[in-house]
């Protein structure tokens, strides 16, 4: 075991899969010389040469398309979007291109590239650089979404995003960046798609992902002071997400929240409360509830930052109204 920064399991992802396999090549805004704006690609240009690790102009559309251009040629490209506000610019090539080009080719090509996306707020950095909009990536068909929390899935699900036949979404919470944990000297592949049990427990079920895990995690550690075992479930997945372990969990627990960082309205949230009302509704000893950020921009200032992301209290609110 050692100590390891989830930033640093990122770039040592990057760097093990680039040692590997050759065809595969990073860009973006600031990636190479400077590392990236978050050290994500500390140390891979002078590893790698700038052939393979490449700074781009200001241009995310441009950054974007010449990823899908280069995967369809026989490259595996990853490109950093500095933050994931910034994709918007971007969205027809991922959207329209990306995603449908298996479809559209009928099976005979394929497009084998990742975006990271930095997203989240906590830090203070404004409603244009602070938005979770992952639920956008998950609604197209055609596009894998992955959200790691754990230091040793960020290795894990970046190795599998760059492993994967077809696009991939890597969307990564800045305020994790600092992260450390304990991890394996061998850090394993994480399967895409698989949910894990981060706590186990009986009463209620709290499905969450990305930095929301350690506030879930907090919630049922109060809720444990009142005699409540709450299971925590982290996703990972998003874009296949695990239908069948969140289920598992609710004829078990037979009560279920939901939690993340993104806006609440139409969010991943929906779709999970949505999907268990029509399969699991035999399993449900009391209402679905979803916890995510109020319908309006990230405020800047931190104090009403803090006010507007979820906390450990309103999850344990929620499990609170589930046993009610």
């Amino acid at each position: 075991m050692a100590e390891l920064r989830y930033v640093r399991a990122l770039n040592q992802a990057l760097s093990d899969a680039m040692a590997e396999d050759p065809s595969v090549i990073v860009f973006g805004e600031d990636i190479a010389a400077a590392g990236g704006p978050f050290g994500v690609t500390r140390g891979l240009l002078e590893a790698y040469g700038e052939d393979r690790v490449r700074d781009t102009p200001i241009s995310e559309a441009t950054i974007v398309g010449a990823a899908v251009g280069a995967a369809m040629t026989g490259l595996k490209p990853v490109v950093e979007i500095m933050f994931m506000d910034f994709v918007a610019i971007a969205m027809d090539a991922i959207v329209n291109q990306a995603a449908k080009a298996r479809f559209m080719f009928g099976g005979q090509g394929s497009v084998p590239m990742v975006v990271r996306l930095p997203h989240g707020g906590g830090v203070s950095a404004g409603p244009q650089h602070s938005q979770c909009l992952e639920a956008w990536f998950a609604h197209i068909p055609g596009l894998k979404v992955v959200c790691p929390a754990s230091v040793a899935d960020a290795y894990g699900l970046m190795r599998a995003a760059i492993d994967d036949p077809d696009p991939v979404i890597m969307v990564e919470n800045k305020a994790l960046y600092a992260r450390k944990e304990d991890v394996p000297d061998d850090l394993p592949v994480v399967e895409i798609g698989k949910a894990r049990i981060a706590r186990p427990g009986r009463d209620a079920t709290i499905v969450t992902y990305g930095a929301a895990l350690y506030t879930a995690l907090d919630a049922a550690d109060t809720l444990a002071g009142e005699g409540v075992e709450a299971e925590v479930l982290d996703l990972r997945s998003l874009q296949p997400w695990d239908e069948a372990a969140v289920l598992e969990s609710l004829s078990r627990t037979h009560r279920l929240v939901v939690a993340h960082e993104a806006v609440e309205a139409f969010g991943i949230g929906a779709e999970i409360a949505a999907r268990m009302a029509d399969i699991g509704f035999d399993e449900l000893d009391g209402p679905i509830v979803r916890v995510g950020a109020p319908f309006m921009p990230v405020p800047f200032a931190k104090t009403l930052e803090q006010g507007y992301l979820p906390d450990a209290g309103r999850i344990a609110d929620a499990v609170r109204k589930t046993l009610a």
